[in-house]
């Protein structure tokens, strides 16, 4: 249990290498290789990777050794292949991408540059992190994890650079608060951490999102997920889900943030229009699951056609079943949905096997659609 409280810490660290203070940093007193990364970034984020390539070579011929060449590598194997399952073979490169990146900035022996190096690491750990631990690959997990916590410790002296490392002390405040009190098993094991605040913690990261250059993104889906999830305040979520899909239309599962948070609103008429459209427009298999299940919801909240919705969260929960944990919080909304409607035709057996199931598989229990 400790072990997977380290990993969402460690996950949650992933992109603040770009937010780091130039200063002191080799790469980032560049400022065209600067932009040069912010628009690569911006690139995969927006799934535009025939971009990349170019800015890529632009990037390694100031910079031939840097390791985070190997770093935007990864990000954009995992976006290319979104969502990234080790039965996928570009796993592979990934893998050896970011463990290579690992060990090219555990190298530096310049103090100048120790923090550019330091968090560069823990990005590339951070995401493998991540994958391991989605893929549910733990013999994986605990070697990094060990070798990981004390670059962890070691970076909380950076958060004070500026103001795109707020999204770091912001996701510090709120988590370590609100996570426990989510789930109170963890409470033991977070007792001997410093304190938070959930408040500070959210100003925090919206001064992130509005503020920062390029953690932005990072920023606006955090507290999206915040909102939703945490507060369960769908309103002020709907601000940060709608500006994401804004800046990044083209990134479909900021899109299914969106339309999830527009379903919870109640706003059927603007999320059938963005489901309608990009039925036709992306072709992502994991976000097309997951509007079998949107379908499902839109059907039975809107249009009280219980049969038609029945189809669409049996199709969802289908296709979703090959994505593994990727796919658990939304099967479990088709499960919730297909238990509303088995209680409807009076199968209460039914009804209750299908919430359980859904309660098996849901993180967050609340987002349900019951109401």
């Amino acid at each position: 249990m400790y072990k997977k409280f380290k990993i969402s810490i460690i996950c949650i660290l992933l992109p603040i290498l770009f937010g780091i203070n130039t200063m002191n940093a080799q790469l980032f007193q560049d400022s065209v290789t600067l932009n040069l990364i912010k628009r690569d970034i911006d690139c995969i984020y927006n799934m535009q990777f025939k971009d990349t390539q170019d800015i890529l070579l632009k990037i390694k011929k100031s910079y031939p050794g840097h390791p985070v060449l190997l770093l935007l590598k990864g990000m954009q194997t995992y976006w290319k292949n979104y969502p990234l399952l080790n039965t996928n073979p570009a796993h592979v490169s990934f893998e050896e991408d970011l463990r290579q990146c690992i060990r090219l900035s555990g190298k530096n022996k310049i103090p100048a540059y120790e923090a550019e190096y330091l968090l560069t690491n823990l990005c590339a750990r951070g995401m493998l992190l991540e994958y391991y631990n989605v893929n549910n690959l733990t013999m994986d997990v605990i070697p990094l994890v060990t070798g990981t916590y004390g670059n962890v410790r070691h970076a909380f002296g950076l958060t004070n650079s500026c103001t795109d490392l707020q999204y770091y002390t912001g996701v510090y405040n709120y988590y370590r608060e609100a996570y426990p009190k989510a789930n109170p098993g963890y409470k033991p094991l977070v007792f001997l951490l410093p304190s938070g605040n959930e408040k500070i913690g959210l100003k925090e990261l919206h001064n992130a999102a509005i503020n920062g250059i390029v953690l932005r993104a990072e920023s606006y889906y955090l507290l999206a997920g915040i909102y939703i999830n945490f507060e369960n305040k769908y309103q002020q979520a709907i601000y940060y889900s709608k500006t994401l899909n804004k800046l990044y239309p083209d990134n479909s599962e900021y899109l299914a943030l969106y339309i999830k948070n527009l379903l919870l609103l109640k706003q059927y008429d603007e999320a059938e229009k963005l489901i309608i459209t990009s039925q036709k427009e992306i072709e992502n298999k994991y976000f097309q699951a997951q509007l079998s299940i949107f379908q499902g919801v839109l059907k039975e909240k809107k249009y009280h056609d219980n049969n038609l919705s029945e189809q669409y969260y049996q199709s969802g929960i289908s296709k979703l079943s090959s994505f593994g944990t990727y796919g658990n919080e939304c099967i479990a909304y088709g499960y919730f949905g297909l238990s509303r409607i088995s209680e409807i035709k009076k199968d209460m057996n039914a009804s209750k096997n299908f919430r359980d199931k859904a309660l098996k598989l849901a993180t967050f229990k609340k987002i349900n659609f019951d109401k």
